[in-house]
């Protein structure tokens, strides 16, 4: 298993579900992202529910005051 850690909060926000996507799309199962963020992505997370069902596992926790991580691993190819 693998780890990438992507940092977008220097990325502009209407450019950074596109920057995470396309990681995603290469990522090989059993692969996570390590997704550092300025604010909770719930919205991402949502995304990732409605477009990946059954393919994700996400866990997202604050480490500080402005920085959270979410961990979104492959655990199944898309069909």
């Amino acid at each position: 298993m693998a780890t990438v850690e992507l940092d977008v909060r220097e990325v502009i926000p209407f450019e950074r579900h596109e920057k995470i996507l396309d990681l995603w799309h290469t990522l090989p199962v059993g692969d996570e992202i390590l997704l550092v963020n300025d604010h909770d992505p719930k919205p991402l997370h949502y995304q990732f529910l409605a477009e990946y069902p059954g393919q994700f596992e996400w866990t997202s926790a604050e480490r500080g005051p402005h920085w959270w991580e979410a961990h979104i691993k492959r655990i199944a190819a898309a069909e």
